[in-house]
């Protein structure tokens, strides 16, 4: 009976993906994939059967990899980041619900919030949210509800897919709900291509955060009340006692 892996890649090539993801991807017959993300390792798993399509395929995508499973085979579908943060665990176990016969094995990866939060800094040391600004699969109603209730909660705010062509203002109307609740002075940066050829970040703050341009590539980490620039760096403290 086949088997099949859903595999976190982390934020870019495959330098970036952890062993156990590297040994699961050479350990497969066949490997699915948005196509972005089978470009970042088709050069080094090209004597595999690569299989990609485009966005907003997913399902399409699950198919694809329950069925070549059925067929016997070891089968990957690779997400950016984390599979399980956004993305493609939970669809896979959905579509595969009535094969229980079908092994599935999630493998995890470096989700964005993470590698960003690094080339930034230390800004989630302590308690964060991850919000998707995407409202494809969520209402922005909810987002809305989600944005003011964490920073209402003083957490620290990791935000995914932050703007696109048809979410050109969703950023800035994501502050404009943060800054009701938090000074504008908050430490916040941005983080753009974590992990692949162009990476570059940016140190600004909530209130001038609303007028920076921003894409599906970036990914928008805001501070807390504590936190602060140490050294060019944000940095949200745990509490700790220094003397």
């Amino acid at each position: 009976m086949g088997k099949i892996y859903v595999i976190g890649l982390g934020p870019g090539g495959v330098e970036q993906m952890t062993k156990r993801a590297y040994d699961a991807l050479e350990a497969c017959d066949v490997i699915t994939g948005y196509n972005v993300y089978i470009d970042l390792i088709k050069e080094e798993f090209k004597h595999k059967n690569l299989k990609a399509n485009g966005m907003r395929k997913e399902v399409d995508r699950c198919k694809w990899t329950l069925e070549e499973a059925l067929k016997g085979q070891t089968v990957a579908i690779i997400s950016s980041g984390d599979a399980g943060v956004y993305g493609m665990a939970g669809i896979m176990c959905q579509v595969a619900a009535e094969h229980p016969e079908i092994e599935i094995e999630v493998v995890p990866g470096i989700t964005a919030a993470c590698s960003g939060a690094a080339v930034l800094g230390a800004p989630l040391i302590a308690d964060f949210c991850l919000i998707s600004l995407s409202d494809l699969l969520t209402p922005w109603e909810k987002i809305e509800k989600r944005l003011d209730c964490a920073s209402k909660g003083d957490f620290c705010i990791a935000l995914y897919n932050p703007s696109s062509h048809k979410r050109h203002d969703y950023l800035q109307k994501a502050c404009d709900i943060m800054l009701k609740n938090q000074p504008g002075t908050i430490p916040a940066g941005i983080v753009r291509n974590i992990g692949r050829e162009g990476q570059d970040y940016e140190l600004t703050t909530l209130a001038e955060l609303r007028d920076k341009q921003v894409d599906m590539f970036s990914t928008v980490i805001i501070g807390n009340s504590q936190s602060q620039i140490i050294n060019g760096r944000i940095v949200t403290p745990r509490g700790y006692k220094l003397q």
